[in-house]
């Protein structure tokens, strides 16, 4: 009778840890909006292909694969990454400039008022060479 008992609480104790890994599991489950998955193989040139449309594209190639199986237009950058690393470099400038003029504005107020005539030329000359910059830049953009 006690082997008994104890083969029955084992068969039990076993069923509540199999109920409990199983609820454990379920808390596992990933939140996925979209939790289908689809995996296929391609040759390293047909590879070689997608990354460098999905590059172009500024895309990785998972995203790149995935567009285009939904059919979407993909539109290329009017701009190569090089050109728009360049455009990201002059705006920097610019942005280095305009906060050196607005820094110099902040730490003298009470001269901004008074300003020589020759400064307050030298400081639109700076905004205009600025605004011509940008022109430039939006040019490089359209």
């Amino acid at each position: 009778m006690f082997f008994v008992r104890k083969v029955v609480g084992l068969v039990n104790e076993h069923k509540d840890n199999l109920a409990s890994d199983l609820s454990v599991g379920g808390n596992r489950k990933p939140n996925r909006k979209e939790p289908k998955q689809i995996s296929f193989r391609v040759s390293e040139q047909e590879y070689s292909k997608l990354k460098q449309s999905a590059e172009t594209l500024n895309m990785t190639v998972p995203n790149f694969v995935k567009k285009k199986a939904q059919g979407s237009r993909l539109v290329s950058p009017k701009l190569d990454k090089e050109t728009r690393q360049s455009i990201a470099k002059d705006l920097s400038h610019l942005g280095s400039n305009v906060n050196q003029i607005a820094k110099w504005f902040n730490q003298n107020k009470d001269k901004a008022t008074h300003l020589p005539e020759e400064k307050y030329h030298d400081l639109e000359k700076q905004f205009d060479d600025v605004k011509k910059e940008l022109h430039k830049i939006w040019q490089q953009l359209n």
